[in-house]
């Protein structure tokens, strides 16, 4: 556990204007009662875990989440996590209807909701008016397809406008989104959409990564065939704006199919699937997580709003593919209101940073990536604050990996001094964090700042008792709104249960060998399962990488 002094503190100002402390005035303490006694960000997150449904609810208000109906019950089963009849868990939210994509596509201005990057430089925008025209539209050219209710839609794509329209379109009538990345390789691809058989597939007809052009038509001419429930190809024109097809259909020529269309909305209940993530497949073939429309919705605004402080006049950035998890939480962002810039490229060329640059000119104040990246920039020997004008970045946002000690002295020495460096973990099972940052509370080297709010996160010993100030696993005791509702093909539960509920009966473990400080915060160490044993002490692999990268 890191022993030095705060690396960064809030001011009195940053507090109050945080939309954290909002919540707490205008949507916490008039429940009255304990509420009321809520004053701050560690009693809010105590109130938050004891009183799940009240949290959950304040959340739902004070996010503006639109939805036609009502719900009836905040929390069903919220004793049971993993229940032993394998039939239901804990239901969020039942009787409530919504659509995910309405709750996104809120704003129809003609202000910017997507800028697109690519190596070359700022390559084009989608205002919130555009970007809902093109939502319509291609959702009927889904519905024209066949394309319902529990159908599923799967992408093929780079880091594009495109990708975000469809998974908006898709969600908007209720089908299911999945994607990967288009680096992947056929057999990669064949084992995650031959899992789901999706009916549609979008695909781009290429991309570039390090100044180097890749076709994705050859690729997906060789894995077509094993993927039989695929009735329509549509091909995205990434590398050439006039290209033809002999596959499937144009982008352009799906969108005609729907000129005029109006936007609708299917409204669905709480936990209806709306994406199907992937674990990394390392036995076996991939399990595929069902997360729900509601649970992720929740979940993510509350992320964004409350641990990023995001607001409608911020500019979000996350380095990151469409097969990453980020990929899904980055765009959650439009509910906020808040501009979505994108990056297709690579994230270091020869002489350039790109991504300092799309920072700089697109003033962009959230900006996310990997602690390998900040690594990497490190070793390059930049030094964003001399080279590049970031007065507008207010929030810097790690994840993928453990943050080394020393990419926080990198950052507050060469990249900028007042910037709150925010180390988050979590991943694709919860598609949300279990740790993340916080806008009122000081930062610490090699330390993720807050446990999530609503999240009721512990380190246990392998005996099962609570443990702080030394080394364990990761684990969740309560339920929360982003557990999947389901595996895919898993219909006794068996998979799930084993994934996440064999160690610890109705505990979630995560996999996470990590501390939780005296200050309420968590320092990851690595995977559990890659930590080593010598002489009985277990040691993290970012314990490892830390010595090593000092030689």
């Amino acid at each position: 556990m890191s022993d030095f002094a705060a690396i960064w503190t809030p001011s009195d100002a940053d507090i109050a204007r945080a939309q954290v402390t909002r919540f707490i005035r205008d949507a916490v303490q008039p429940l009255g009662g304990e509420a009321a006694l809520v004053a701050d960000s560690p009693g809010l997150y105590a109130w938050s875990v004891a009183h799940p449904e009240d949290f959950w609810t304040a959340v739902w208000s004070y996010c503006g989440v639109i939805a036609s109906q009502r719900w009836k019950s905040v929390l069903v089963g919220g004793d049971r996590m993993a229940p032993p009849d394998a039939v239901l868990g804990p239901r969020w939210f039942t009787g409530a209807t919504l659509n995910f994509a309405e709750n996104l596509l809120r704003r129809r201005d003609h202000e910017e909701a997507l800028v697109l990057w690519t190596e070359r430089g700022r390559d084009r925008a989608l205002s919130f008016a555009e970007l809902a025209e093109s939502v319509a539209r291609f959702a009927e050219f889904l519905r024209r397809s066949g394309v319902g209710v529990g159908d599923r839609v799967a992408g093929f794509l780079p880091n594009i406008p495109e990708a975000v329209v469809a998974m908006l379109a898709t969600a908007s009538i209720g089908a299911l989104w999945s994607s990967c990345s288009p680096d992947f390789g056929p057999l990669g691809v064949v084992d995650r959409f031959g899992q789901i058989a999706p009916r549609v597939l979008i695909t781009a007809d290429g991309y570039r990564y390090g100044g180097k052009v890749h076709d994705s038509l050859a690729r997906v001419r060789e894995f077509l065939p094993a993927l039989p429930s695929v009735e329509r190809v549509v091909v995205v024109p990434n590398l050439d704006a006039d290209a033809a097809t002999d596959i499937g259909v144009m982008w352009r020529d799906a969108l005609a199919e729907g000129d005029g269309a109006a936007l609708r909305f299917e409204q669905l209940p709480f936990d209806h699937p709306l994406y199907v993530m992937y674990s990394s497949g390392t036995t076996g073939l991939p399990k595929c997580m069902v997360h729900g429309a509601g649970g992720t919705l929740l979940q993510h605004l509350k992320e964004l709003v409350l641990h990023t402080d995001l607001t409608r006049n911020d500019r979000i950035f996350y380095f990151t593919t469409c097969g990453w998890m980020m990929w899904n939480w980055m765009v959650s962002s439009l509910a906020v209101g808040g501009t979505v810039v994108l990056y297709d490229g690579a994230p270091i060329l020869r002489g350039r940073m790109p991504l300092w640059d799309l920072v700089a000119t697109e003033q962009v104040s959230v900006f996310g990536t990997s602690a390998k990246w900040l690594a990497l920039t490190e070793k390059e020997g930049a030094v964003p604050q001399l080279s590049h004008d970031l007065s507008s970045l207010r929030t810097i946002l790690s994840t993928g990996s453990p943050l080394a000690e020393h990419s926080f002295d990198y950052v507050y020495e060469k990249v900028k001094r007042d910037v709150r460096l925010c180390s988050i973990s979590g991943g694709t099972d919860i598609i949300s964090c279990f740790a993340l940052g916080d806008p009122t509370r000081p930062v610490y080297r090699g330390e993720l700042q807050a446990r999530g709010f609503g999240m009721k996160v512990e380190v246990w010993s392998d005996g099962g008792h609570s443990l702080q100030g030394e080394p364990g696993e990761l684990v969740c005791t309560a339920p929360f709104p982003s557990m999947p509702v389901s595996f895919w093909n898993d219909p006794d539960k068996a998979k799930y249960h084993a994934a996440y509920f064999d160690m610890y009966p109705n505990v979630w473990r995560h996999g996470d060998w990590a501390e939780l400080t005296g200050r309420g915060g968590l320092v990851i160490y690595g995977r559990s399962d890659a930590t080593l044993n010598p002489g009985g002490v277990r040691i993290g692999t970012a314990e490892i990488y830390r010595q090593v990268e000092q030689l």
